[in-house]
């Protein structure tokens, strides 16, 4: 998929980011419950998993799973990915549909501190909203650059998602919007993966009725994404 194209197809993806969660199984979820149970919208706490390590999701309904069962979602396919690979994590869906990268932040101390203590790993999800809304970039910038700071000041290794905006606001917009992304994780030095949605945004067969939000298939191949920059991580953590 050429760049160009990338960006038209987000113009519709990025609809489907804010609002209508009440009608997501999974946005019902309490947003730092542990994930991976086997039933829609249950999420028990395994006890199994008490003291692990953990590794926070934060971002918006593209982590929450709206739209799918609980166990389709990302973070619930990360969380059994690990346990088959014999790595003893504990996965937190921090996800709210329709949040921006400020609402991250706004949650990100609650998110860390929840219950289970300190994070390993966060993951950052955000601004797929903001490119919705048209936010200024410098905004997007500021609020990532905090998150990625505070946690990066705690200890926690930072996995940082790109995004793309819509191209009805200007091409200077999207280009300094996805370049947003890429000087962050150089500046910071942190795990940086360019499009959260590569292969699976504007495909009809890996998306939701919405035509917006991956469905089961379409979160599949996003699993294999996130897999191949968390592994290394892991990896350097159980040396």
């Amino acid at each position: 998929m050429t760049r160009s194209c990338t960006a038209v197809l987000l113009g519709l993806v990025l609809v489907g980011c804010s609002g209508r969660e009440a009608t997501s199984p999974a946005s019902d979820a309490s947003a730092t419950e542990p994930v991976g149970g086997p039933s829609a919208g249950t999420p028990a706490r395994d006890d199994d998993r008490a003291g692990q390590p953990r590794i926070v999701f934060l971002g918006d309904s593209l982590t929450a799973g709206y739209g799918l069962d609980l166990a389709d979602a990302v973070p619930s396919r990360i969380q059994r990915r690990l346990e088959t690979e014999g790595y003893a994590y504990q996965v937190v869906n921090a996800g709210v549909s329709g949040d921006t990268s400020a609402g991250g932040r706004s949650r990100l101390e609650w998110a860390l501190d929840a219950e289970g203590g300190r994070p390993e790993v966060l993951v950052v999800e955000l601004g797929a909203n903001d490119g919705l809304r048209g936010l200024p970039v410098s905004q997007l910038r500021e609020n990532l650059e905090a998150i990625i700071t505070t946690a990066r000041g705690r200890g926690i290794d930072v996995i940082l998602t790109g995004m793309e905006a819509p191209p009805n606001y200007g091409a200077a917009y999207t280009q300094e919007f996805r370049q947003v992304y890429r000087d962050l994780a150089e500046a910071h030095d942190v795990v940086f993966v360019p499009f959260y949605l590569e292969g699976v945004a504007g495909i009809p067969s890996l998306n939701i009725q919405d035509g917006i939000h991956p469905n089961a298939d379409g979160t599949r191949i996003i699993e294999e994404t996130i897999w191949r920059a968390l592994e290394p991580v892991l990896e350097k953590q159980d040396r």
